[in-house]
């Protein structure tokens, strides 16, 4: 068995397979059992602040003393005006009066009430903390933030979702690319909130590998040898799996959550906006329908701090279509093993196979 040794090499893991950053999924447990398999484990910081992300790292460092990346949020933020304003309320409303009318009570906090974390605190305590790999997503890194890691050596790993944005990412000297297909779980990487952005991940693939000259990493549908064969002959030199690892003993997700991902099929997956502002893919549910095709989705990250409250209440009365489950298009059975055992059986499967 071959496996690309790019990404090995570089990061002193064994294998090029890594675990993606699932924020609200992922745990330092989850990053230090993807090192026990010879993996890079990511640890997701999306957009806390920057004592949040430290204490996160240093929770993953005790826990590890192998390299791990760190994953940021570098989304673009909207300014407030009359008109957000005004379609905070509406909205904040309106999902209020919806969970009453489900036997959800919640108080959702008002505009002046949330805190809009930038990327930019978070990249001083990266280097702080001296990690080494830094994945991104939701757009570019500037390009003072560029610098500032790469004089610490850190090697820097964008998201695209086109042939354009990898080609952004390449020529403004990011070191590696994650190359995420519409099939993949959770928040599309867009640079364009908006933007749905609806190519397959292999075609996809095929065609970055074709434009760009630095190491690919592939997200989406990867749940089993064949799946990551596939990628690897399309150009992927390292291989990243979320929705196999979402019932893992190291997962976030509670037993309910658990339970439902056992039970879905493939009309129940569906992408949305009503969550967060951003499409992301996961499992359709009551609030999903209710908000969807309405005026009542604000842009992100103000829809993600709206309804976050509403996820947590949700999650405490085990209710199901109040939260937001992600998962990829590649419907399996999702084991409920450690990460370190899922992602050895993927490995020894690529190995014994002989389609790969």
């Amino acid at each position: 068995m071959l496996w690309p040794d790019t990404i090995s090499k570089k990061f002193n893991i064994r294998y090029p397979v890594i675990q993606a950053p699932m924020f609200g999924v992922s745990t330092p447990q989850m990053v230090s059992a993807t090192a026990r398999a010879g993996c890079l484990g990511s640890l997701a910081l999306a957009d806390l602040s920057a004592d949040q992300s430290a204490d996160l790292i240093r929770q993953t460092k005790k826990l590890t003393d192998q390299p791990f990346a760190v994953n940021i949020f570098v989304h673009h933020i909207p300014e407030i005006t009359e008109s957000l304003k005004a379609g905070y309320i509406r909205t904040k409303l309106f999902i209020e009066q919806l969970a009453e009318e489900n036997n959800i009570n919640v108080h959702l906090p008002g505009l002046e009430d949330i805190k809009i974390n930038g990327y930019h605190e978070q990249i001083d305590v990266i280097n702080d903390e001296n990690c080494k790999i830094v994945s991104f997503t939701f757009g570019n890194l500037d390009d003072e933030s560029i610098r500032k890691l790469k004089e610490n050596e850190v090697t820097l790993i964008g998201t695209c979702t086109s042939v354009e944005e990898a080609l952004i990412l390449e020529n403004s000297g990011i070191d590696m690319i994650c190359v995420q297909g519409i099939e993949a779980g959770g928040h599309r990487g867009t640079f364009n909130a908006e933007d749905i952005l609806r190519i397959g991940g292999l075609s996809l693939l095929a065609q970055v590998d074709d434009r760009v000259n630095v190491p690919l990493i592939y997200a989406g549908g990867i749940y089993n040898a064949q799946t990551l064969k596939a990628s690897k002959e399309l150009g992927a030199q390292g291989f990243q799996v979320g929705s196999m690892l979402l019932a893992s003993e190291e997962s976030a997700l509670q037993p309910f959550e658990k339970e439902r991902l056992q039970n879905v099929n493939a009309k129940d997956i569906v992408l949305t906006r009503s969550f967060s502002g951003r499409y992301a893919r996961g499992i359709k549910n009551k609030y999903i329908q209710a908000l969807e095709s309405s005026e009542y989705i604000l842009p992100y990250p103000y829809q993600n701090k709206l309804t976050n409250e509403l996820r947590k209440v949700s999650k405490a009365l085990k209710n199901t279509d109040f939260v937001s489950i992600w998962a990829g298009q590649s419907i399996h059975r999702y084991s409920e093993l450690s990460t370190e055992d899922i992602l050895k059986k993927l490995i020894r499967e690529c190995e014994e196979t002989d389609k790969f």
